[in-house]
Order: structure tokens, then C-alpha cells, then sequence
């Protein structure tokens, strides 16, 4: 008889999450299904939930129901690639945590801060953080006071750019380049949000940077909390970056390493590190910035960024000397150090 063979202590059974209900939705199932990829690759199993665009949790085709505290089908880790409302916004998150199941990102808190661009931008004015000149408006205050907005918003100068503040990849976002189409632009915005942003646009350079987790051990060695890529310069086919340009083929061109200074590349690395401590996040963040001569401003934080292996936040920590299998391999190990730290507070 065959002696069985004993488990890999190592081996991770993970839950991978993708779908949800937002308008990102095939861009998550294209993340999920690379994240797959990669922990298979990295020699763990793998769990696929598919959330439906009605919201409803499906695996193996089958409906799936949950019970607090019971877990998620027997998985260590759950790993959320979900990206914009009902997934990266601190919902599923909490779900989450209401399972005790370890999972991969930013907390409930976080993912909430950081997919409210308005707050998002008073956290990090609040400390300090360049950024671009930026207007937030609530539906109702547009509703009553018109032509107020409209004067606040023409103080940021044209072209300017608005935005539905909890939306991402770009979704519904309109370039302002004359004062008549601000109106237009932001009755457009509140279709996808009660909160809506207008910003001013930034000279410069588009160039973007990815945030990695330390585990224990590197961090008890002395290593940060956190690693920062080399950033990369986003080029664009077209006139600026929206969600044409980031998932049509030949929209945009990464170039790595940035071209620009090396006081704006270390500026940049410090920046996103501490817009990432400051809102909290933890295991992984795509930091977005403009950058014009060695003036760099924060933009915006994804906490759970596109995932495809040639997707940005990838790519950049694949020129930084990390490989794909191995980020998503280090992501489940930092969700089960975290839960396993949280557990040992008092409640």
C-alpha cells in the first residue's frame, strides 16, 4: 500500500472573488481569472466566485448561501479582485469579515476612503499631500444652488475634469474644456453618483506607482511596512486617460522607469508609501500622480487595481523584480499574518 502523501503545509486554498455588480465588472473577470493563473502558478488551489451583475455569489454554477462566522467554502484566504462599488468599497469587505475568512487588501475603512475620491483628497489635504486644486459637490447642493457650483468650479480654471466620485477605471468622466459644458458634465456625473468631483488639470506627466506589503518577518528585520515600485510614465494614444484608453489595445503605453528625475522617482515612491499608511490600506495600492518637471501631486489611490499580468500595477513590480506568482502568493500570506493579528486583540 501506498503511504498517502502528507499536505503541504504551504499550500493555500484561496477564494478567488471577481465579477460584482459595478460597471467594472469584465474587467474583474478578467483580473480574476489571472489572479487564478498566478495561484495556481505559485502551487496553491484555487476556489473561483463569480459575483453576478445582479450581486448574487455563484460557484461551480451553483448559488451560493453564507453564514456569519462559518467561512467561505473551506478556503484560507479569500482574494477580492473586484474593482469600483459593491466590491472595492468596503462592502464585500465587511461581508468578509463577518465570515472570518482572511482576505487579501484594504479593510473596510480603507477601501471605503480611498473609493470616495472627495475624501480621499481631505485625508491627504489634511496631512499635507500635494495635489491638484479640486471641487466636490454633493446632488443636492447642485440641485439648489446652480449657478454657485458653477462659479466654484470655474475658479479651477478650463480644461478641467469632472468625475462620479466613487466610480472607477474612468467611468463617467467627462473633460470640461469650455465654461458652457460644466453644467452638462456634471448632470452627467450625478447619473452614476449622489457626489460628484471636479478637478483641475495638472501639467505635467501622468505616472503611476504600486505598493506591496511586507510580511512579519521582513518587517521585524527592519523593513518597511510597505515597498514601492519604480514608477512608470502612463503614455496615451489619445487626449487623456479614460476607459478607452485603459483597456482598448493601444490605448496607452507604460514606460518603466519613468521618464523623470531621480529626486521625482523618490519623491514619488515617499508619496505613495505615505498616501497608503495614511488611508490605512494594507497589502496592496496603485498610486496615481502628475508630475511636471520635480513638482509631483498625488492623484488618486486604487486599493484594488486592475490584476492582469499586464496590467499597470503588475507590470511595475514585475520591472521592480517581482514576479506575478509571487505578489499574489505574498498577498494571501500578508491577509492570513492580518487576521491573525486582529484576532488576538480583546473585543
Amino acid at each position: 500500500m501506498t503511504a498517502e502523501a502528507e499536505p503541504d503545509p504551504e499550500r493555500l486554498t484561496v477564494a478567488v472573488l471577481a465579477g460584482g455588480r459595478s460597471s467594472e465588472h469584465d474587467v474583474s473577470l478578467s483580473s480574476g481569472e489571472a489572479v487564478r493563473a498566478g495561484l495556481l502558478a505559485a502551487g496553491h488551489d484555487v476556489i473561483p466566485v463569480e459575483i453576478g451583475r445582479d450581486g448574487a455569489w455563484r460557484s461551480g454554477g451553483e448559488r451560493l448561501s453564507v453564514t456569519p462566522a462559518a467561512g467561505l467554502l473551506g478556503a484560507d484566504v479569500a482574494f477580492p479582485v473586484l474593482h469600483g462599488p459593491f466590491g472595492e468599497d468596503g462592502t464585500v469587505q465587511g461581508l468578509l469579515e463577518t465570515l472570518e475568512v482572511p482576505f487579501v487588501g484594504a479593510g473596510v475603512a480603507a477601501s471605503a476612503v480611498c473609493l470616495d475620491k472627495v475624501l480621499f483628497k481631505q485625508l491627504m489635504s489634511a496631512n499635507g499631500i500635494p495635489q491638484v486644486e479640486h471641487l466636490g459637490v454633493l446632488e443636492n447642493r447642485w440641485s439648489r444652488a446652480r449657478e454657485k457650483v458653477l462659479s466654484d468650479a470655474a475658479e479651477l480654471g478650463l480644461p478641467a475634469f469632472v468625475k462620479p466620485a466613487h466610480q472607477g477605471s474612468s467611468v463617467g468622466i467627462v473633460k470640461v474644456s469650455s465654461g458652457g459644458a460644466m453644467a452638462t458634465a456634471l448632470d452627467g456625473a450625478f447619473a452614476h453618483d449622489r457626489l460628484a468631483i471636479v478637478e483641475a488639470a495638472a501639467g505635467g506627466i501622468e505616472v503611476e506607482c504600486s505598493v506591496l506589503g511586507s510580511l512579519r518577518s521582513e518587517r521585524e528585520a527592519g523593513a518597511r511596512e510597505a515597498i514601492a515600485s519604480q514608477p512608470g510614465q502612463i503614455v496615451l494614444a489619445g487626449d487623456w486617460y479614460d476607459f478607452e484608453a485603459k483597456y482598448s489595445p493601444g490605448g496607452m503605453e507604460l514606460r518603466v522607469p519613468a521618464p523623470i528625475s531621480s529626486d521625482a522617482a523618490e519623491r514619488v515612491r515617499e508619496l505613495a508609501l505615505e498616501a497608503f499608511a495614511l488611508s490605512g490600506c494594507e497589502g496592496l495600492a496603485r498610486v496615481d500622480f502628475f508630475i511636471d518637471g520635480d513638482e509631483v501631486l498625488v492623484n488618486e489611490l486604487n486599493t484594488m487595481p486592475g490584476f492582469t499580468p499586464t496590467s499597470v500595477y503588475a507590470k511595475l513590480l514585475e520591472a521592480s523584480g517581482i514576479g506575478y506568482a509571487e505578489v499574489v502568493d505574498r498577498l494571501c500570506r500578508l491577509a492570513l499574518e492580518r487576521h491573525a493579528a486582529q484576532r488576538a486583540y480583546l473585543y
